[in-house]
């Protein structure tokens, strides 16, 4: 049985667009984004003994994690798809090595997931991911970038059960651990 969680939030500012959307989502704009990450106890065990007894995982072992993976390659960012070659061309620092560039990119994302950037035109700030950059996908992305890290970070005692995305006050997307089953301590 899982009966301890804990949640810690962070924020940051990016820009993305949705370039399928039939709406104004597929035009270039920016959010405050809130992002929550929320662990579990395994086998409802808290740390038995040093810096983090009694914890699930230290609040701010969880932050360091949180500002490793999201913020410092996202914030004041732009988050793209790798498939939005429109908004791609538009930031790649030599127009005449497109294609070169792209694969690189692509190459990246193809390998880890995800290619953090500066090398781009003005040097934007530039995070490309596998899919479309909607809450839900990045949910699930920063999902996987955070799993292992709150593993190693809390001695296996933690397991990251949801990741959750603020796109607006009002709108939110969860990505849940499929191997999390709450309360049934499967």
């Amino acid at each position: 049985m899982q009966n301890y969680s804990v949640t810690r939030q962070i924020g940051i500012d990016a820009g993305h667009r949705v370039m399928t959307h039939g709406s104004k989502c597929r035009h270039l704009h920016g959010h405050r984004y809130g992002i929550e990450a929320t662990c579990a106890a395994r086998n409802a065990e808290l740390h038995r003994a040093g810096e983090q007894t009694d914890m699930v995982i230290d609040f701010s072992f969880l932050k360091d994690e949180m500002m490793r993976h999201i913020d410092a390659p996202c914030d004041h960012g732009l988050i793209v798809s790798a498939t939005d070659e429109e908004l791609l061309e538009m930031l790649c620092p030599r127009p005449g090595e497109f294609a070169d560039w792209l694969a690189q990119i692509r190459g990246e994302v193809a390998d880890a997931r995800f290619c953090a950037t500066t090398d781009t035109r003005m040097s934007t700030k530039l995070y490309v991911i596998a899919h479309q950059p909607t809450a839900e996908c990045l949910a699930a992305h920063w999902f996987h970038r955070l799993a292992e890290p709150v593993r190693a970070r809390s001695d296996g005692v933690a397991l990251l059960s949801r990741v959750r995305v603020w796109e607006t006050p009002n709108c939110y997307a969860d990505y849940v651990n499929p191997d999390f089953t709450g309360d049934t301590g499967e």
